[in-house]
């Protein structure tokens, strides 16, 4: 019997949300780092409202800090560190993005995104490995603000192409959807390699994300 796809309860704070990356590094020797982009994903079949706070917004300035996502669709949010100054070295700031049902006001889901200014994307590894690490660590709770200043956005300069890990994990993602479903009982495939719903759900997901990145680049 095969199981049946559900739509997710809308429990405050129950949603699930897809944003790519989970993490920002800026460095203050390469300006092209500067300026980076958050891709948020609505897989979902209602449209999405999203809000992007910040524990200091002073430092940056995030475009469409608010705005909406149709069903199926993603959207680019680009933030700009604006205050590159070696006291901000090594300092962890957060990004929170809340999103809600577009006929509620409540946050249905929210994510965090640590930010980080280094000096140099070419320190020493086993310094580099302890700054991660620190980042990593930092589960403290924060204060979130609004953003208040909107700038316009630019052009993002495209990259060289995607990484052996992107198109690796592709593959991987590829041949998970290729698997059988729990519940398919003719299939000479092992039973232990069938995947549940939920777990074809996600391959999709990211899927769907590494998609994106290998055309925007």
């Amino acid at each position: 019997m095969q199981q049946q796809r559900r739509q997710p309860e809308l429990v405050e704070g129950n949603l699930p949300v897809f944003v790519f990356p989970t993490e920002l590094i800026f460095y203050a020797d390469d300006q092209s780092t500067h300026k980076q982009v958050l891709t948020l994903y609505n897989p979902y079949e209602f449209a999405l409202k999203f809000k992007v706070l910040c524990t200091t917004p002073n430092k940056y300035a995030v475009v469409d800090a608010t705005g909406a996502v149709k069903p199926q669709c993603c959207v680019d949010i680009v933030i700009r560190h604006r205050d590159v100054r070696a006291s901000h070295y090594g300092v962890i700031d957060k990004f929170r993005l809340q999103v809600s049902e577009q006929s509620q006001r409540k946050a249905l889901g929210r994510k965090e995104i640590i930010a980080t200014l280094l000096p140099s994307a070419k320190e020493p590894p086993q310094q580099k490995e302890e700054e991660e690490k620190r980042i990593k660590e930092h589960l403290s709770e924060s204060v979130f603000f609004e953003q208040t200043l909107c700038q316009p956005g630019k052009n993002r300069p495209a990259s060289s192409g995607p990484s052996l890990l992107t198109v690796f994990l592709g593959i991987v993602c590829i041949a998970a959807l290729m698997l059988p479903t729990l519940g398919e009982m003719e299939s000479l495939v092992p039973l232990y390699l069938h995947l549940s719903v939920n777990q074809k759900l996600v391959a999709a997901y990211v899927l769907g994300l590494i998609t994106m990145v290998i055309l925007r680049t």
